[in-house]
């Protein structure tokens, strides 16, 4: 696949928050008029500069028992596959661009081609950070394993040494690859602003309640256990409280679960989150570690508040008391606290929708 500029990412072209990463990153590529080229695990569709990546034979193999129980290994099989069909087929170019966790090999065989620039793009704070926060996560819920295995740890620190530049998304994560030793010389930032198509709505539904939403996987990293525990907390019964997405793991499916036939007001739900969001009074992303977090950015982009956590790039795009609040990480304490402060006086409709150029 000839190419002055390739971009490799194991997502759906658009499809979550890695496929959105996809197309900006073949959208940057192609800025200025260069050609570029992009593997996927699913090309956007007519669009024949992407090739897609299939991994069948894996996918048997991670619908096993053993590999369903555990997710970290699972993704980083997934993940390693794919960086090393992409390193296979590679063919010479300017610029590689490949995203942290599956671009190794990929990596490597760029430098063997003579590529000019070797990118690596990191969708989340230095490797180390996380798996400290996801540390911190199991051991307040043990109730799953994080996304991150050994295997996947070790193989990351390689690829910030064997790629030229790194690139973040956020002061927060800049500062977690700062401390850890890596010159600043050696970062870039870029932005990830939301699609247009999350806006407030012409005119706001009919809801009944007020209505606190999360929207991302449902997992302890992601501080789900922590705000079902401050929801619980919160003595309101016409407070309703969202989650839309899915699970890694059973475990932790049937806590959530659980925890919805306790309490009538929680509900799950699937499927396009711009709908909920034109219904929510306040989002809330509680989790323990995020590059950035796209899905907050997306409800301030509808006129949704967002509560967010230290850990979280989005903490710079929040004004407390304006447009939302940065609370402790992992302190359901507090998480209760803001969520009954919120509910007795909203926020939402006092501040200009986050857009682009904010």
């Amino acid at each position: 696949m000839p190419a002055q500029n390739l971009v490799a990412c194991n997502a759906a072209y658009n499809d979550g928050g890695l496929g959105k990463l996809l197309a900006a990153l073949v959208d940057e590529a192609r800025a200025g008029g260069a050609s570029a080229a992009y593997f996927a695990a699913a090309p956007r569709a007519g669009d024949a500069s992407g090739q897609a990546v299939p991994l069948t034979t894996l996918r048997r193999l991670l619908r096993t028992p053993l590999l369903q129980r555990a997710p970290a290994w699972r993704g980083f099989l997934a993940a390693d596959a794919f960086d090393r069909q992409v390193a296979r087929r590679l063919e010479p170019g300017d610029v590689f661009v490949g995203v942290a966790g599956q671009a190794l090999h990929s990596l490597r065989r760029a430098r063997q081609l003579g590529y000019r620039r070797r990118v690596l793009v990191s969708p989340n704070s230095h490797v180390e950070h996380v798996a400290r926060q996801h540390r911190r996560a199991a051991a307040a819920h043990p109730i799953e394993p994080g996304w991150l295995s050994a295997a996947q740890r070790r193989k990351t620190l390689r690829e910030y040494v064997e790629a030229d530049e790194i690139v973040v998304q956020s002061a927060y994560a800049r500062d977690t690859f700062l401390a850890a030793g890596v010159p600043a010389e050696r970062l870039r930032r870029r932005d990830l602003p939301p699609l247009p198509r999350f806006a407030p709505p012409a005119s706001p539904p009919a809801t009944i309640g007020f209505r606190f939403l999360y929207v991302g996987r449902l997992e302890v990293t992601k501080g789900v256990a922590v705000l079902l525990d401050a929801f619980a907390a919160l003595a309101d019964r016409d407070a309703r409280l969202t989650l839309v997405g899915g699970f890694a793991t059973r475990a932790m499916q049937r806590w959530v679960e659980r925890a919805a036939a306790r309490d009538a007001r929680i509900e799950l739900a699937g499927g396009d989150p711009l709908p909920h969001l034109h219904r929510a009074d306040v989002f809330v992303h509680p989790s323990y570690e995020d590059g950035l977090a796209l899905a907050p950015l997306e409800a301030l982009a509808c006129g949704v508040p967002a509560l967010v956590t230290e850990d979280t790039g989005m903490k710079e795009f929040v004004l407390p008391g304006h447009n939302g609040f940065v609370v402790p990480t992992g302190d359901a304490g507090a998480l209760a606290e803001r969520l009954a402060a919120v509910r007795a006086r909203p926020l939402r409709g006092t501040f200009a929708p986050f857009t682009a150029a904010a």
